[in-house]
């Protein structure tokens, strides 16, 4: 059973192709490993194990006929508990959520309906938070060191790759909230262009900013999962209708020749000396390999971050106007009369940082502040764009850092909401982007805990991210 846990999702796919693996077998062992490990690490908020032993049955009898199934057949699964799953409960990690069930799946959970569903992962309640620790459930633990956070939002969706309880999941990432927990848990997250894949189906925090992506333990898995869960959906407005091909097409390919920008904004005061180290490292690796490291400046970026804190709070404040105690979600019992019935379902209803960020975005919504404050954030977002559309017209991508420190431990930032925000400065501006970008691991600091890296493309430019990483992954695995 513990053989099944080392293989890879590429690796497990051919096993269960070839008859020598079967999907219960599969699901049995990962199943095993949560029963093992989840009461120290409590990535899941729900753990569907018997409805799981089900579908796998029921994809071996459906392969043993013959049947033509879908590209991650019986794979074993996980979903951010913002992924609406149809009569399982979705929570969003909030009291507002906490019995809803519903009547339908999202997009991303259609493409993988013959994967197997091991459960609902944890999250920072409505996305909102960086580690996990805003979850009205409970938080989660990195498997690295559970003294430490697994980062966010989707913590419990890198803690359970990152522990073996699940041979991949999908998480959503709205300013890092992929990338940051891959990098703080030592696995690859991706967060794709913006319109790959659909939002259908994914409970919104901002919706410019959304996008749902895969996390797993490897850059070929990652590519396998993205080529499953990409495409176009008329449900989704902002779904692009283009081909979508095969991501890992490009694996095994040179990266000679290609140009690698490193933004010196990207390198600056409050980045730790171990993971500056290990990103230029990573890049003396690439060029070792024959690609040009071209060193950049991108002065927008230091607008990024409140540019981002506004726009994506504005957002918010309106996608959760619907939580209102009246058509569904958290009722308070306690009210006389409409108005405080709103005010106390939502006072209620919500956790702390959820409501800080709905009174920043009303308020820079404001008649008299919405100017002043949207409308120049928005402004800002256009300088971003243009900034990154300068660099990538030159260089085929960039290499960044993912987070300016490692994981921190649990409790360290809680009562400094501002001290939070801001390990979000590298990520941020790839989400005001809408461009894609690739967290991956690239080393450990002192203490033994993950640094990830995080190579940054032009639009729709996945394929070449994933080139590139994994010429440095398979690099790096024959120096260790």
């Amino acid at each position: 059973m513990s053989d099944v846990l080392k293989l890879s999702v590429y690796e497990m796919r051919q096993e269960m192709e070839q008859g020598r693996l079967s999907a219960l077998e599969a699901t049995e062992a990962y199943l095993a490993e949560i029963r093992k490990r989840e009461p120290e690490v409590g990535a899941y908020l729900l753990i569907e194990d018997e409805r799981a032993k089900k579908q796998a049955q029921s994809i071996d009898a459906r392969r043993a006929k013959g049947e033509r199934l879908g590209a991650l057949a019986g794979i074993p699964m996980a979903l951010k508990d913002n992924l609406c799953t149809k009569g399982i409960r979705t929570t969003c990690a909030s009291r507002m959520l906490e019995h809803f069930i519903p009547p339908y799946d999202a997009f991303a959970v259609e493409k993988l309906r013959d994967s197997v569903l091991l459960g609902k992962l944890n999250m920072d309640e409505f996305a909102m938070g960086s580690s996990t620790e805003n979850s009205y459930f409970h938080p989660t633990r990195n498997p690295a060191n559970p003294e430490h956070v697994p980062g966010g939002s989707s913590g419990g969706s890198a803690a359970a790759v990152a522990a073996g309880e699940a041979a991949f999941s999908l998480g959503s990432d709205t300013g890092g909230s992929i990338r940051q927990p891959a990098a703080f848990c030592g696995v690859v997250g991706m967060k794709p262009t913006y319109g790959v894949v659909s939002r259908y189906g994914l409970i919104a925090f901002a919706s410019s900013l959304d996008q749902i992506g895969p996390l797993t333990r490897d850059v070929r898995d990652s590519a396998l999962v993205l080529s499953a869960i990409a495409g176009h959906d008329r449900r989704d407005a902002t779904s692009v209708a283009r081909e979508y091909g095969d991501y890992g097409a490009k694996l095994g390919q040179s990266i000679r020749g290609m140009k690698i920008a490193v933004p010196e904004e990207f390198f600056g005061e409050g980045l730790q000396g171990e993971i500056r180290q290990s990103i230029l490292a990573a890049a003396k690796t690439m060029e070792r390999q024959g690609a040009e490291i071209v060193q950049v400046s991108m002065p927008a970026l230091k607008n990024a971050l409140p540019s981002y804190y506004v726009i994506s709070s504005a957002e918010a404040s309106s996608n959760l106007a619907r939580f209102d105690g009246i058509k569904y979600g958290f009722r308070s019992e306690n009210f006389e009369g409409i108005e405080q019935l709103y005010e106390r379902s939502r006072s209620e209803g919500f956790g702390a940082e959820v409501k800080r960020r709905i009174m920043l975005g009303s308020f820079v919504l404001s008649a008299g502040y919405y100017d002043a404050y949207y409308k120049k954030a928005l402004e800002v977002r256009t300088l971003i764009k243009r900034e990154f559309e300068r660099v990538l017209e030159q260089c085929d991508m960039i290499l960044a850092p993912v987070a300016p420190t490692t994981a921190y431990r649990l409790g360290e930032k809680t009562g400094d909401p501002l001290q939070m925000y801001l390990g979000d400065i590298y990520t941020v501006p790839v989400n005001i982007a809408g461009l894609p970008a690739l967290s991956l691991p690239c080393g450990r600091d002192a203490a033994g805990l993950p640094i990830g890296m995080q190579l940054i493309g032009r639009a729709f430019g996945e394929a070449e991210l994933y080139q590139a990483a994994y010429a440095f992954e398979q690099e790096k695995g024959a120096a260790r």
